[in-house]
């Protein structure tokens, strides 16, 4: 179709173009971006403009690329202080959530197709092979809608939902690849489907930790006199870890979440701009990937399977998910009911679904494109139900929280500097004995830096003036001493940054 490299580029700079135009029109109407990718990739394809692409493999090698460089962005955005007290519901509902999604699902589609006429009658390995495809809650999906909708969530629910998120693919993948295998085989061998489970958890989990410990003392001793080659190191080091991990019979998508939460939570050398980095290049590869399923799937293959995927669809939603959930939380008491059914509703199905649904197609599994046509309708009824709906039901079910005080200065120290930062709301109490800055009685190597005033900013003076309302930019040596102030001052709303 194309001739030249310059009609590939610019096919493609529109098609991005559109997509990111798509995304910021969809946040207008609440609607998820990422399915908005999926509809831009849809609207090229075979059934649309008319790009022709059909390689499953070309497909499934963009998504281990993206998936690795989304789960390792979410690990560093995810603080070690957060999950640490959520740890066990996570990995919880990451492992035996998963097993019993598959099996309940499973067991469902089979019931299902049995009773169907027209439709190929699917084996018993064939319908868990289809529920397993689908058994894990999209990272991609959870951080980005997660995060973009700047929803506060009660209980813990935040962390949970994206400790589950990011860390449930293994096991999805482990139960995939283990039916495929029994369906070519002709039988399951249960014995050695545990042991290589095991090994893929345990290698997995070892390689995340002592790769993301290597990266962090690589970044801080080897001092490049460039500092914007230092995220193109550790984008080489997420790579590295995916691969080397999966060669040694670990499980990739794991090692690079463990190792993304130990970057992100130790202390590195240019970490803001590192981030930053990650930030842009974790969309751009979740752009990338959506665009692709997109492409791939041919839209009017999906309407013969709208039934079947309708059903699945919704009997996951209202009953696999909740059940496994509710059972999976059963042990934690201090998950209310009505958070529970909130963690139930943010189910998410996206690009890892589709991924997966890759892998039945180059096995040469017998019903490999019937399967990839109903996980990919079933993602789309995913993200149109839920992906719509997050921040309603967290409002329906009362578990939006008050939202965190915001760095108003966006102003961050490196990390040599062995600093407190605060911000403070200038007050009555605060003014109670005297307006102008060199009255407040502030403790010794404290400085107030900068002032904010209905939208401006400028460094104040001995003999400035202050007003209520103002915001004040703190930096101190000693914070306990500053804290002391604070509250001699009355003062209970404040953020403050220790180096």
């Amino acid at each position: 179709m194309f001739h030249n490299t310059e009609e590939v580029l610019l096919i493609a700079s529109v098609i991005l173009f559109l997509s990111i135009f798509a995304g910021k029109a969809g946040y207008r109407f609440g609607l998820p971006a990422l399915l908005l990718f999926l509809g831009v990739g849809m609207l090229f394809g075979t059934d649309g403009v008319g790009i022709e692409f059909s390689s499953p493999d070309i497909a499934q090698f963009i998504g281990m690329l993206a998936l690795s460089i989304i789960l390792f962005s979410g690990g560093m955005d995810t603080k070690m202080s957060e999950i640490r007290p959520i740890a066990a519901q996570g990995i919880v509902l990451a492992t035996v959530g998963v097993l019993m999604v598959t099996f309940i699902t499973g067991g469902f589609i089979y019931y299902l197709f049995y009773g169907l006429i027209g439709y190929a009658a699917l084996t018993f390995s064939e319908s868990l092979l289809l529920a397993a495809v689908m058994s894990s809650t999209d990272s991609a999906s959870v951080f980005s809608i997660l995060r973009s909708k700047g929803v506060y969530l009660k209980q813990r629910l935040r962390p949970i939902l994206e400790l589950e998120s990011g860390s449930n693919d293994p096991m999805a993948y482990m139960l995939t690849i283990i039916l495929i295998a029994s369906i070519q085989a002709g039988e399951m061998n249960l014995q050695g489907a545990v042991f290589s489970l095991l090994v893929q958890l345990i290698v997995g989990v070892l390689a995340g930790y002592v790769l993301g410990r290597l990266v962090v003392f690589v970044i801080n001793k080897i001092n490049i006199d460039n500092k914007s080659l230092y995220p193109i190191l550790l984008m080489t080091a997420v790579f590295f870890t995916f691969a080397a991990t999966s060669l040694c019979k670990g499980n990739g998508y794991l090692a690079v979440y463990i190792a993304g939460l130990i970057v992100g939570n130790k202390k590195i050398v240019h970490k803001k701009s590192i981030g930053t980095f990650f930030d842009g290049f974790a969309w751009l590869w979740q752009i990338v990937m959506f665009l692709t399923l997109g492409l791939l799937v041919n839209p009017h293959e999906l309407l013969p399977v709208a039934g079947v995927g309708l059903a699945v669809g919704i009997f996951m939603i209202v009953f696999a998910r909740p059940i496994t959930v509710f059972l999976c939380l059963l042990p934690f008491k201090n998950i209310t009911f009505k958070g529970k059914a909130y963690v139930s509703w943010v189910g998410l199905r996206g690009a890892v679904p589709i991924i997966f649904a890759t892998y039945p197609m180059l096995a040469g599994i017998e019903h490999a494109g019937l399967i990839f046509n109903i996980v990919f309708f079933i993602t789309i009824l995913s993200l149109l139900i839920q992906g719509t709906t997050v921040a309603l039901a967290a409002k329906w079910l009362d578990q939006i929280d008050e939202p965190e005080r915001k760095n108003v200065f966006g102003i961050e120290f490196p990390e040599e500097i062995k600093s407190a930062m605060s911000e403070i709301d200038v007050t009555p109490a605060v003014l109670a004995h005297g307006n102008r800055l060199m009255q407040l009685q502030l403790p010794d190597h404290t400085l107030a830096v900068m002032v904010k005033r209905d939208g401006y900013y400028f460094i104040p003076k001995g003999n400035t003036i202050l007003q209520e309302n103002d915001k004040l930019l703190m930096i101190s040596d000693n914070d306990e001493a500053l804290l002391h102030t604070y509250d001699s001052l009355g003062i209970t709303e404040y953020t403050m940054t220790k180096n």
